[in-house]
């Protein structure tokens, strides 16, 4: 059996928890809420399993582990929300675009569908600039000032922000030691990741999907309202999320 669904039951009543939190908050004085009364309070909340089941899908498909989500699909018969084939090509763009492979990526993109950059000219943009620094980074300089001053220099005449982008990536070639230079950081792989993620998040919008996953927003709110109760309570608190383990109120 597949496994990677498998949560908690802790974990399971999130949104309860969130609501007996919401009413604890208001309590003008704090009190102190036992493991016992906690737990019957999430036992009392009942979680349909359809819908931890999608929850957990919308995360596989859009972070893009295919794999798993035909696993998931097959042993908990829960249906995607997008053709699992989208996945594979949507990942192929950003693999393509987090090797260096920037050229390979904007074709795929375009074979996926070409209103995505046609419409978004601060996604191709920021593609072109991720190719740019590609080709400083393998030390093509000629090539590299030819491209930019004819695919990226009338962009930026258009755009003062991309101006100041291309700037401030053709001045790496002004250093010899260009990892080191005030702008090295557009080497670093963190850049690649950004750019990567961004085609990601137009891709999704194109299919009519949310960009983010459901799952960490709802950790999101899990925290924050965890810190608003501890003004508040001293109750069961989830610290590690990996387990979702309630561990004893600090009284």
């Amino acid at each position: 059996m597949y496994h990677f669904w498998m949560i908690p039951s802790q974990f399971e009543s999130i949104e309860a928890m969130i609501s007996a939190l919401s009413i604890s908050v208001q309590s003008t004085s704090k009190k102190v809420i036992t493991r016992e009364e906690w737990e019957k309070k999430l036992k009392d909340v009942k979680i349909r399993k359809e819908d931890m089941n999608k929850l957990v899908m919308n995360f596989l498909v859009t972070e893009g582990y295919v794999d798993a989500a035909e696993k998931f699909r097959i042993e908990s018969g829960t249906e995607p929300e997008l053709n699992l084939a989208t996945i594979a090509d949507r990942m192929a763009v950003k693999r393509a675009v987090q090797s260096g492979n920037v050229q390979d990526a904007i074709e795929k993109v375009i074979h996926l569908n070409p209103e995505i950059l046609n419409t978004n000219p601060h996604l191709y943009f920021h593609l072109q600039q991720q190719k740019l620094i590609e080709l400083i980074r393998y030390g093509k300089v000629e090539e590299a000032l030819e491209f930019a001053q004819e695919e990226l220099a009338p962009r930026g005449e258009e755009n003062q922000n991309f101006l100041e982008e291309l700037e401030r990536t053709v001045a790496l070639l002004a250093f010899e030691d260009v990892k080191n230079c005030p702008f090295g950081e557009l080497l670093d792989l963190s850049q690649r990741l950004k750019t990567a993620s961004e085609v990601n998040a137009a891709i999704l919008t194109s299919q009519s999907h949310e960009k983010d996953p459901k799952l960490p927003r709802l950790l999101k709110m899990l925290i924050w309202i965890q810190n608003q109760l501890d003004e508040k309570a001293a109750y069961p608190r989830i610290n590690d999320l990996t387990t979702a383990a309630l561990e004893e109120p600090a009284i």
